[in-house]
């Protein structure tokens, strides 16, 4: 059989595999949906309001309001005393993995796993995530292209999940946070460019085409040193100057935006010089940097949830990540209270794998321990992260003519926030997930 054989057969077995998925998603949407609810929460207006009604076709929003008309023939989904809202994003996950309490045996998974096998257990993590009321989320790094295929079998509707935009390879230097931990180099090849470790100006760019070239819609990159690495200091700069600026002039080149993890306040300094979008954690950023932060409206992903939960898991770590995790936990939470009283631009998110997937709305119970109000907390979850993302065209709001991404909560969230941990009600691009209470 001749290469061009081979690959008419493969597109169509593959069109056949999608079909049946595909049908039952424009079965789903084929009639008309009207959602009530005892209060609106829009993403627009940051204000809760009384008696929600979202008439949902086509996958779209048609109309939103008290005295919108229910279109013949749609099923009427009452929700009762509950609060309708856009899907939540999550702006720092990571969907190829998650942590085990047992670091050394996490370790151990990490390398004995094929890639398939993560890739199955990444469908499970998708599903959690999606049924927790998240219908996108940005995933900042992951290995052996896991991430960017799960993002394609669920834009193809082979699995469910949220909406994803996938960075690949996370960007850094040798023996940085974003390099392989020390495997004896005679045993596992040292990683280079194409996985993301890049030394110089040149290589840095490279790097990032690779990212790109294989389907990265976002960059990260990693101008501090981290947590939960080896051979790192949690708060030094890993890039120089030039090869940060190298990293984010090649991204936005090509139309992509970068999210800088920092924990230190040196290397935010340096990538908010060079123009990055967001910077990741935060953890030890000084008042001067996150109002230059203000000033520049760079987004501040917090991840509060990921520095508690080492904290609180820091004697399981080795002693060389332990140290840091005390010391992480410790400042995150400080620095958070006074970005929110700078005004620094917020956008949700977990860092999602260092904890487990799915419980990603126990960020919110820390935002607003933490100062910020629920209202606040809600946007940066939607509107706010939407907007950061690039996607606030499609989803982020509920306004006529973006996707039906909707939620629903019991009672207010703005009274008890954590009714975000509890939805009762999911969907995402008109087709329902999660529906609780029926």
């Amino acid at each position: 059989m001749s290469y061009r054989s081979i690959i008419t057969v493969l597109v169509t077995c593959a069109a056949a595999l999608f079909t049946a998925p595909q049908s039952a998603q424009a079965a789903a949407e084929a009639r008309p949906v009207v959602l009530k609810a005892a209060h609106l929460f829009d993403g627009v207006t940051g204000r809760l309001t009384d008696g929600a009604v979202i008439v949902v076709s086509g996958g779209k929003i048609q109309a939103v309001g008290a005295s919108a008309a229910t279109p013949p023939g749609a099923q009427v989904i009452d929700l009762g005393d509950a609060t309708l809202m856009p899907g939540m994003i999550d702006s720092h996950v990571h969907m190829g993995g998650e942590s085990v309490d047992n670091w050394y045996l996490g370790f151990y998974q990490e390398i004995m796993r094929f890639p398939a096998e993560r890739a199955i257990y990444a469908t499970k993590y998708a599903k959690e995530t999606l049924e927790a009321g998240f219908t996108s989320v940005r995933d900042l790094g992951s290995t052996d292209y896991i991430s960017v295929g799960l993002r394609n079998a669920i834009n193809a509707g082979a699995v469910p999940g949220p909406r994803m935009l996938v960075a690949n390879y996370a960007i850094g230097s040798t023996g940085g946070h974003a390099d392989q931990d020390p495997y004896p180099p005679h045993l596992i090849p040292p990683a280079g460019p194409v996985q993301g470790v890049c030394n110089g100006a040149d290589e840095c760019r490279a790097a990032v085409r690779y990212q790109m070239k294989f389907g990265a819609d976002v960059i990260k990159v990693m101008p501090s040193g981290g947590v939960l690495s080896l051979t790192d200091p949690v708060d030094v700069p890993e890039l120089t100057q030039e090869e940060i600026d190298a990293i984010v002039s090649e991204a936005h080149t090509w139309h992509r935006k970068v999210a800088a993890h920092c924990h230190g306040d040196l290397a935010a300094r340096m990538a908010i010089k060079a123009g990055v979008d967001s910077i990741e954690h935060g953890t030890f950023l000084a008042d001067d940097t996150l109002q230059l932060m203000k000033q520049k409206g760079i987004y501040l992903v917090p991840t509060l949830f990921a520095g508690e939960w080492v904290g609180e898991k820091a004697d399981t770590f080795p002693p060389a990540i332990r140290g840091k995790a005390i010391a992480a936990a410790a400042a995150m939470q400080q620095m958070f209270q006074r970005a929110v009283k700078i005004g620094v631009p917020v956008a949700f998110g977990t860092d999602s794998a260092v904890e487990p997937h799915g419980l990603d709305a126990r960020e919110f119970a820390l935002m607003t321990k933490n100062g910020m109000r629920p209202a606040d907390a809600l946007m940066a979850a939607t509107a706010n992260a939407a907007k950061l993302l690039g996607i606030d065209k499609t989803t982020g709001t509920i306004e006529a003519g973006k996707d039906a991404d909707i939620v629903a909560l019991p009672g207010n969230p703005l009274e008890d926030i954590r009714a975000t941990e509890h939805p009762m009600f999911v969907m995402k691009q008109g087709v329902v997930y999660v529906d609780r209470a029926h």
